[in-house]
């Protein structure tokens, strides 16, 4: 599965390769990702366009993906017995994390197919089972928890939050880009300082990642 991984990286980054990788903070939760020895090389400006304009997002693990997961993690009962499905899956991290904390089924949802692939091995590396979907207008029927990381960088998706609460009785959003967003029936519960893994040495103000779950409106049961 490497070998594929491998392929798709080379497709975008010329040299690179994925390296199997221990998550800080994530106990044995572990990811094939970006070898940052095999990016340790000089870049045309041409390839560093085609780089630029084509990321390989699912080979990093980003900031929120990794706090959504260590928080998972640290509170089990979030998705214990839960069907929970993950929007904008990238590498896995959170469908995995979701996985591991004893969630009932997990759903990786991501519109690259290249990211459901790495989701699917990353899966297997740490020994749980997550389905794949391809389009979110395919999901058949409601979720227990909607989770979803990093999905807010353009504030053009601000409107998928309205989405995510028709689809699911629970919703959970990491996000370091936009500051404290005012959207009901969202709150912030958390705020923690999360890199992006590996390093990518990016401005401090996007290590601080946020967490807001929905909350019943007033007067609801």
């Amino acid at each position: 599965m490497t070998c594929e991984l491998d392929r798709f990286l080379q497709q975008r980054i010329p040299g690179a390769a994925v390296c199997p990788q221990r998550l800080p903070g994530c106990g044995a939760l572990q990811l094939y990702l970006i070898d940052p020895r095999s990016v340790q090389r000089h870049y045309s400006t041409e390839q560093m366009l085609a780089i630029m304009q084509q990321p390989a997002y699912w080979s990093l693990c980003w900031g929120s993906g990794l706090a959504l997961a260590r928080y998972l993690l640290n509170q089990p009962q979030r998705v214990a017995g839960k069907r929970v499905l993950d929007f904008g899956a990238g590498s896995g991290v959170v469908a995995v994390a979701a996985a591991l904390a004893g969630a009932r089924q997990v759903i990786a949802c991501d519109i690259d197919p290249q990211a459901l692939a790495a989701t699917s091995a990353n899966a297997r590396l740490n020994g749980v089972e997550v389905e794949l979907l391809d389009d979110f207008a395919g999901l058949e029927a409601p979720v227990d928890l909607l989770v979803a990381a990093d999905v807010l960088y353009d504030r053009a998706n601000l409107p998928l939050l309205e989405q995510f609460c028709r689809c699911a009785d629970s919703v959970l959003v990491g996000d370091s880009r936009i500051r404290n967003f005012q959207v009901a029936p969202y709150r912030r519960i958390a705020r923690m300082s999360c890199g992006t893994f590996p390093d990518l040495d990016e401005f401090e103000e996007f290590s601080q990642v946020s967490l807001y779950e929905t909350q019943p409106e007033a007067g609801s049961p």
